[in-house]
């Protein structure tokens, strides 16, 4: 029964993480890619969007921030 407890509250925690994951890189996404389109145009959405992309990556997992930073 206690297997059974500690299965339920890692799938529920996985399951978080993965939510908190995708709407941490889609918000950056999208905030980059509405500042690259006001301000540079459909490259500057490209561009940006990119960016936000990879920087929700980074927001998304500290612990991968802090292996690229160390």
């Amino acid at each position: 029964m206690a297997e059974e407890k500690r299965t339920a509250i890692r799938r529920m925690l996985s399951l978080i993480q993965i939510v908190w994951s995708v709407s941490v890189i889609t918000t950056a996404t999208a905030v980059g890619a509405y500042i690259g389109r006001e301000n540079h145009a459909l490259v500057g959405a490209l561009a940006l969007g990119f960016v936000g992309l990879v920087a929700g990556g980074f927001l998304s997992s500290p612990s991968l921030l802090l292996q690229v930073i160390a």
